[in-house]
């Protein structure tokens, strides 16, 4: 039985892979930040530590990965954290340095596969040329600097690849959804402005299958965007204000014009405030304009993940979130 760590495997990401892996026979031992989001979250068969692996030596992690055969990197700062500006040298400290360091050390322990969960905006950057997003944004940017200095660590004695997550919905035990911000945006509004672009989303347990899938028929220095559907803004939108039972509400799609210059005051302010975004909101505009829609089929085959009704896991989160909403 080969044996796998995952870095966070009581978050949402990470619970999803471990009981995936699990399910395929593999051994599995985790590292959290405490504390345990809900009593037997995970089987006894697990080997779950609570700590901070960044406060550990470099010895005290070579040991905890030794005999590993791969490791799945389910942590990290990701776009919604609005940091000290500037917004680079967080995001740099928060994913890049401690990817490079820890796939450093399980290359050297002998760990032979590594999975990074990334971010669909370093594919979108990418291919988005002419917005030049990496150039202005921290966080997009060190997404991909993230990426390629878990590569080289891993190059001559170990594969690295990276899942480009979008949009997931799914629900775990005593952990809320992260969507409760647009359930906010919507709630009690008789109009709500959207952009007119769409955006990729997959389950949480396709991401599981793919981080799975990653480790067993991934390609060294390739990064996966995967998806399940893809679907307007506007679309979405009008699903939670129909789930708020807000039927006079209207979704309405504005023109980029119209919304851009007061995104662009965000900015402003989280500036005068000491603050900055890793992806500016006068950017974000432009992003939310285009459609950020993915082909399952360019990884599906390749992973081996399944089709699932994302829209269903969807609207069982969003109930999740409403519920709590409604509670507070």
């Amino acid at each position: 039985m080969k044996d796998v760590f995952v870095l966070g495997g009581t978050g949402f990401l990470g619970y999803y892979t471990v009981k995936e892996l699990l399910k395929r026979g593999y051994g599995v031992s985790t590292i959290s930040l405490p504390p345990m989001p809900a009593d037997g979250l995970l089987p006894p068969e697990v080997d779950c530590q609570l700590g901070d692996i960044n406060a550990m030596s470099d010895e005290e992690v070579f040991h905890l990965l030794k005999g590993k055969y791969a490791f799945v990197y389910a942590a990290g700062a990701d776009e919604r954290i609005v940091p000290d500006a500037p917004a680079m040298k967080f995001f740099y400290e928060a994913n890049v340095l401690p990817t490079q360091r820890l796939a450093r050390i399980a290359r050297i322990a002998g760990v032979k596969k590594f999975v990074l969960f990334g971010s669909y905006f370093a594919h979108f950057t990418e291919v988005w040329t002419d917005l030049n997003l990496k150039e202005h944004n921290a966080y997009p940017r060190t997404r991909l600097l993230q990426e390629e200095v878990a590569y080289m660590e891993g190059e001559g004695g170990m594969d690295v690849m990276t899942l480009r997550l979008p949009y997931i919905f799914g629900v775990m035990p005593g952990r809320m959804p992260l969507w409760t911000m647009f359930v906010d945006r919507v709630k009690d509004q008789e109009i709500v402005p959207v952009l007119n672009g769409g955006t990729a989303m997959v389950t949480v347990e396709q991401v599981a299958e793919a981080a799975v899938g990653a480790i067993e028929y991934g390609q060294h220095r390739t990064g996966y965007a995967i998806s399940g559907i893809n679907m307007k803004h506007s679309e979405f939108h009008q699903i939670i204000a129909d789930l708020l039972g807000q039927k006079e509400t209207k979704v309405v799609v504005m023109p980029i014009e119209q919304m851009k210059p007061a995104m662009e005051k965000m900015d402003a302010e989280a500036w005068a405030h000491g603050k900055e975004h890793g992806i500016h909101i006068g950017d974000t505009a432009e992003t939310q304009n285009r459609d950020a829609y993915l082909d399952p089929q360019d990884t599906m085959p390749v992973l081996r993940y399944k089709e699932y009704d994302v829209k269903a896991a969807m609207i069982e989160t969003l109930e999740k979130c409403i519920h709590a909403v409604s509670t507070k």
